[in-house]
């Protein structure tokens, strides 16, 4: 989260061939919102557990579902929108990479002298954001399904009972 948010303030994508593709940068950064999402509903986790606990807030196990179910679809869409944009910045990579000459693989090509089109340490370091951001989701989505099947193995032995 912290490389996106230096990726974003402080490197941009304002030169080269990169520039221009904000499609990319919308859905990092609803990536990034979902990400942001999904650790304030984790945290309520460790809230909600205090209140499983205590017998006189202990919530029903239709609550527990729906809070479970919804950790477990925001981070599923996170997972699903991060795949995406990591897809499309490799496939464009690879683009690059595939066009330069079978020799080697220069840092910078010029082609014609009209355009300079280059793969800088900012392309890796976006990447290496998004891989990260793909990791924290799919934390976030363990944790999730780990409430789910506790509040469903409980609720499978005692219908009128919460966890404990």
């Amino acid at each position: 989260m912290t490389l996106m948010a230096y990726l974003f303030l402080f490197a941009g994508s304002t030169q080269g061939p990169r520039a221009g593709f904000r499609f990319v940068e919308f859905l990092t950064l609803i990536s990034l919102a979902i990400l942001l999402f999904t650790t304030v509903w984790s945290f309520r986790y460790t809230r909600l557990a205090k209140r499983i606990a205590s017998p006189d807030s202990r919530p029903t196990n239709a609550f527990l579902d729906r809070t479970a179910w919804t950790g477990i679809i925001a981070s599923t869409t996170g997972v699903m929108i991060s795949i995406v944009v990591m897809l499309l910045e490799v496939a464009h990579l690879l683009f690059y990479f595939l066009s330069m000459p079978q020799a080697g693989v220069p840092v910078v090509q010029t082609t014609n002298g009209k355009q300079v089109s280059w793969v800088s340490s900012v392309d890796m370091l976006s990447l290496m954001a998004l891989t990260l951001t793909l990791f924290a989701e799919i934390v976030i989505l363990v944790f999730s399904l780990w409430l789910l099947s506790r509040v469903t193995l409980v609720a499978s032995k005692s219908p009128d009972q919460a966890p404990v």
